[in-house]
């Protein structure tokens, strides 16, 4: 599975949150702890910072290669500084279908938005759901799609039906964009377990998500994802495990007085400057991570210097196929 981890808080050297952990983004795509493979189909990462000559833009970095052996890494990355973070290693099959190229590597950043996208998961036969898919799209977001992955089309679908920027309306897009889905899928006979585990990240925000629906296309599919975990690794119910596992937060202060660790200092939520929202706990103390289950959206801000969170169930009931 792909690798996300997204950061706000404090302006901090990335690479404190990139390079020096011994636990680092980069190492995972070597030697990622929840998952059996190497990530090797590409990586990227977008950052605001206040002493950048554009601040209210994000700047981006993609490189269509295994992050372990970018050469790039240690020249760029302790260059640069940020209050805000998105990145993301890309797992992918080494095949022909899958294109390794700057322009599939996530995140995504299109233009007329503050919002860009990376996830963790798929959309299975997303071309041909364009059928019916394509109709919810807005020209201003499908004219800026320049790769051939179903994480850049479903920021696109996604950016056409949000209707504002709040949390709410938020909450209310990923809920109509896993109607559509369902419905096309249906509509098509191409129903089929889709597992959409992504962080939509804004200057001082994170908006995560993780939800789909399993092999039938039920949007509160049962099982204890650990025990699923045993199966074989091309299994169905392997695969629901991936569906079901949580993603996860650490809020805290003080990330910066802990150096080449991903550690934060515990403290009630109203006391908070900084939050982490990523693929796996990165702390050997796993009770300091909050889970954001299956069907669970969680929505951060900064403001001034503390951090707001507030998590929520998405409303799904009625749009089981």
């Amino acid at each position: 599975m792909c690798r996300v981890l997204a950061y706000i808080g404090p302006e901090i050297p990335i690479e404190s949150l990139l390079l020096e952990p011994e636990n680092s983004l980069v190492n995972q795509s070597l030697d990622p702890e929840l998952y059996p493979r190497l990530h090797l189909a590409g990586w990227g990462f977008a950052v605001w910072s206040d002493h950048l000559l554009k601040p209210k833009e994000p700047f981006l970095y993609h490189r269509p290669m295994a992050a372990f052996h970018d050469n790039n890494a240690q020249g760029i990355i302790p260059s640069l500084q940020g209050t805000t973070l998105l990145a993301h290693i890309r797992a992918a099959d080494y095949t022909s279908f899958n294109v390794l190229a700057d322009e599939n590597c996530h995140p995504f950043a299109f233009d007329e938005t503050p919002w860009i996208i990376a996830q963790n998961g798929a959309l299975p036969n997303w071309r041909l759901l364009q059928r019916e898919l394509l109709q919810h799209c807005q020209d201003r977001y499908l004219e800026q799609m320049r790769g051939t992955t179903d994480t850049e089309f479903l920021y696109v679908l996604l950016l056409s039906l949000l209707s504002g920027d709040s949390d709410d309306d938020i909450k209310k897009g990923f809920e109509k964009l896993l109607q559509v889905i369902l419905q096309a899928m249906k509509k098509l006979d191409l129903v089929e377990l889709t597992k959409l585990k992504i962080a939509l990240v804004a200057a001082n925000r994170i908006i995560g998500v993780n939800y789909g629906f399993g092999h039938q296309g039920e949007t509160d599919p049962a099982g204890d994802w650990q025990d699923l975990r045993e199966s074989g690794l091309k299994s169905d119910d392997y695969a629901l495990s991936m569906l079901l596992e949580p993603m996860y937060l650490l809020i805290g202060k003080n990330f910066q007085d802990h150096a080449n660790s991903y550690e934060v200092d515990a403290c009630p939520v109203d006391e908070a400057t900084s939050a982490i929202f990523s693929s796996e706990p990165l702390t050997d103390d796993r009770d300091e991570w909050l889970n954001i289950e299956f069907g669970e959206i969680v929505a951060l801000e900064r403001t001034g210097e503390k951090i707001s969170k507030t998590v929520s169930k998405l409303n799904l009931s009625s749009i089981s196929v």
